[in-house]
């Protein structure tokens, strides 16, 4: 009987750690993917951008109509980088993930432009859905933010 427990209990702890891991690998590469995510707008890519969400993507941008599809995310990401916005900083708060679903919550900062012209920081927080795909990458499914502290 003991030796029975011992096994179940060795069973548990197995589990829970590939548990673990497995929730600490989806923070990993969602976290890369924010770095890519960063790296393509500041660069004006919005092309990069679009690809790093699913086919059937929405964007729910605050005080908007909702934007959907690959291409039309890609669109909607082009004009805010033509429209002057740049800096873009995305941090992620909490990531939690089952099966082929994570969503994430994080904080954002982004310089926009004002009617003058000048730059100015703005900071809001927002929630991803993600979307593992057969090839294991990690894309953006939905996609909703708005302005304001995050904490």
């Amino acid at each position: 009987m003991r030796l029975v427990r011992s096994f179940a209990f060795a069973a548990a702890l197995l589990l829970s750690s590939a548990l673990s891991a497995a929730a600490q690998s989806a923070r990993e590469d969602i976290e890369a993917a924010l770095t890519k995510f960063t790296d393509a707008f500041n660069s004006g890519n919005a092309a990069a951008v679009g690809q790093m969400y699913t086919e059937d993507a929405a964007v729910l941008p605050p005080d908007g109509k909702r934007v959907d599809g690959r291409k039309g995310v890609e669109e909607f990401w082009q004009g805010a980088i033509k429209g002057g916005m740049k800096n873009l900083t995305l941090k992620a708060l909490e990531v939690e993930e089952s099966a082929n679903l994570a969503y994430e919550v994080g904080a954002f900062t982004l310089d926009v432009p004002s009617n003058g012209g000048a730059l100015s920081t703005v900071a809001g927080k927002y929630i991803v859905i993600w979307k593992k795909g057969d090839d294991g990458t990690w894309r953006l499914h939905r996609d909703i933010w708005n302005l304001g502290a995050a904490q």
